[in-house]
């Protein structure tokens, strides 16, 4: 397992975020690539009905059931490359809360606004955002607002468009790339401007709690965590006290 530098450690608690470029690469991106590719194109027409239907928003829309579909987003989970950081942050406690195989079809304006996922009570969230094709500027790259982890941030503004945003940074990428972020930090997926839709996947994570630990949630993949590692990372086991 490798930890963070002292330099990647002080990165995470001024700013909230780290950037491992090419994280995914070789073999494992291209299984990453064409899983994904396949698995979108497969699942597509379901989504559309649910459109169709009323069932599900039209601005994207994450392949159901990823762990079912292919080992390659399992071995996601505890990438060697940023595994480390993820145990570091968390003291050791990382559970694994799920996986978004997530498509972003070109839409005029971004399909989610400036938001942190949980308050400051809620145990250390941390999403990785992971490129699975290259994200151009303007492509829906993934934004944050450096420093708006911390308790004393803020306030932030409800700005109508995501470039509004002030002191945020944008984060285009190549296929590879992988960003953890702190989720009480103020994020977004920027606006499509290039008509390219953005493929990624959102990995979210947190510190163990007693009453997140459940051990039915990745029952249906136990043949995949041999490891103890793994087996506390998908809550089929508790971490000891």
């Amino acid at each position: 397992m490798v930890r963070p530098t002292a330099e990647q450690q002080k990165q995470w608690n001024d700013a909230g975020y780290l950037v491992f470029e090419k994280a995914i690469q070789g073999d494992d991106l291209k299984r990453l690539q064409d899983a994904f590719d396949h698995w979108s194109v497969v699942c597509k027409e379901d989504w559309l009905n649910q459109v169709e239907a009323g069932e599900s928003t039209a601005t994207f829309y994450d392949i159901p059931d990823p762990f079912a579909k292919d080992e390659i987003f399992v071995d996601l989970i505890d990438h060697p490359s940023y595994y480390g950081a993820l145990m570091t942050f968390t003291d050791d406690q990382l559970i694994l809360l799920g996986p978004q195989v997530r498509t972003v079809p070109p839409w005029p304006l971004s399909y989610i606004s400036w938001h942190p996922d949980v308050p400051f009570s809620n145990p250390l969230h941390i999403k990785v955002q992971i490129y699975v094709h290259d994200v151009l500027p303007e492509s829906g790259e993934f934004a944050f607002v450096p420093g708006s982890h911390k308790l004393d941030s803020g306030p932030y503004p409800k700005v109508k468009r995501a470039r509004s945003m002030p002191g945020h940074r944008t984060f285009p990428g190549e296929a590879g790339t992988a960003i953890i972020f702190n989720t009480y930090g103020w994020h977004t997926s920027m606006d499509i401007q290039t008509g390219i839709a953005r493929k990624s996947i959102i990995l979210i994570y947190e510190k163990s709690t007693p009453n997140r630990v459940s051990p039915d949630r990745f029952a249906a993949i136990a043949n995949y965590c041999v490891t103890p590692q793994r087996r506390r990372l998908f809550s089929l086991e508790a971490y000891e006290s």
